[in-house]
């Protein structure tokens, strides 16, 4: 009889280790451009902090999923726990003592983007070895929903500790990542290490977890228009919203409620996950996400209202994170034990490439056409989309889980009986937590 979760101690101590470590990222999260305009008075060099972080992240995230395929996936967490501890300390005693080098700023944005690409795929293939196949999903929605939380306060209350000190949000962070390297260190599962000849960071390593997706039409299909094109489309038409209905800049009453719309769906849907089971209706979610799409962009194109854009946007948001912990509960359970990181890798990579872009063409369809004309042209790429999702032939088949001869997770033998057999992305969101303020980065329902 499988155990429940909630007697599931690793699973318990992964989601506190995850807790910890967003709720300091995210009061940090804010801080940090404050910080920025505060010393420098530059909004570009404020601007240059996520240039830094975004390409970072997109160089070394499939490398990083080569590494947790290699290293034994517990240690690699713990290394990496360690490092953003000392990279996110020293940025605080910088801000303490007065003087905060732009150099260091950078440095530490690109140290915490390498850092997030290792830890994030190392999670994945922990989660692997601790939940049983038939829990994942309810896992995932688990992780989500207190990451979802975890961002909805964390820049309130990073916002109120920076009006006292600006150190205080970076040492929050600090605390909240010591808290979390105290967690994983008391994490019982080991999974194996991929123990194989041949260069580390050879061409072969590097794309087989592209290799991977594109063998199975399905993963190939669904990533690449629900990942990737769903991705820019749907980043196109919230920045087009929080433009528009901000009355150009001049207020941002109208802006601020469809973000916070966005923010709340998206926690309504983590909640919702489990009683769902998205992961066994992964492909009628991730439809019908695609046409409330269509449908929310042609709402905002006519009814020029932010209640109405902000309901919308609430109610995408909410399919879509469910679709998106469906989706990544699919992917962990096909995806061979040996391939893991290599394959959440690839499946980050594929899904944040094109993110940076969605608000750069929803400016320009705005400058160009107007609000009205912008939502209904990305409407026809969100329907454009949601048409392939819906007719290909390849998206309709979902793959089967690997025949593997032995469990994912080999427990330390001295710590008791096996975490794994109790009873787990990230989580979807497992990665970026761990990754200093400036590093952040989007991944798979976000």
């Amino acid at each position: 009889m499988t155990t429940p979760l909630r007697g599931n101690r690793d699973f318990r101590l992964l989601w506190l280790s995850g807790l910890f470590a967003v709720l300091g990222g995210q009061m940090s999260a804010l801080a940090l451009p404050l910080l920025v305009l505060k010393e420098t008075g530059s909004a570009v060099q404020a601007g240059a902090i996520g240039t830094v972080s975004v390409g970072a992240v997109l160089i070394t995230m499939l490398p990083g999923g080569v590494m947790a395929d290699r290293v034994e996936r517990r240690r690699l967490m713990r290394i990496c726990d360690v490092g953003s501890l000392i990279v996110v300390t020293a940025l605080a005693a910088a801000v303490w003592s007065g003087h905060v080098p732009m150099t260091l700023v950078l440095l530490c944005a690109a140290a915490g983007a390498v850092i997030g690409s290792v830890y994030g795929p190392a999670v994945f293939g922990l989660m692997r070895a601790v939940v049983p196949a038939d829990q994942m999903g309810t896992a995932t929605a688990r992780l989500q929903a207190r990451t979802q939380t975890a961002r909805l306060v964390g820049p309130l209350v990073g916002g109120a500790l920076f009006g006292i000190h600006p150190a205080l949000p970076f040492a929050a962070e600090a605390l909240g990542l010591f808290l979390s390297t105290v967690c994983v260190a008391l994490v019982r599962t080991r999974s194996r290490a991929r123990a194989k000849a041949g260069a580390v960071f050879s061409r072969r390593e590097l794309t087989a977890g592209l290799t991977f997706l594109w063998g199975l039409p399905y993963l190939r299909t669904v990533l690449l228009v629900f990942g990737l094109g769903m991705n820019f489309a749907f980043g196109a038409l919230t920045f087009t919203a929080l433009t528009a209905f901000s009355d150009g800049g001049r207020s941002g009453v109208g802006g601020g409620f469809v973000l916070t719309c966005v923010s709340a769906g998206a926690l309504s849907g983590a909640l919702l996950a489990p009683r769902i089971r998205p992961a066994r209706h992964s492909r009628i979610l991730i439809v019908a996400t695609c046409w409330t799409c269509v449908a929310a962009a042609g709402v905002m194109a006519w009814v020029s209202r932010p209640v109405v854009a902000g309901l919308m946007c609430a109610l995408t948001m909410c399919l879509s994170t469910i679709a998106s912990i469906g989706f990544l509960s699919k992917l962990l359970v096909v995806t061979p034990e040996e391939k893991v990181g290599r394959v959440q890798s690839a499946a980050g990579f594929l899904s944040s490439m094109v993110q940076p872009f969605g608000p750069l063409a929803g400016g320009a369809l705005l400058t160009a056409f107007g609000a009205r004309w912008a939502f209904a042209l990305t409407g026809c790429v969100l329907a454009l989309s949601a048409l392939v999702v819906t007719f290909a032939p390849s998206a309709r088949t979902e793959p089967a889980p690997p025949d593997e001869a032995s469990p994912a997770g080999t427990p330390e033998p001295a710590a008791g009986p096996a975490p794994a057999d109790e009873g787990p992305g990230p989580v979807p969101t497992t990665g970026p937590e761990h990754t200093p303020a400036a590093a952040r980065r989007a991944v798979p329902g976000d």
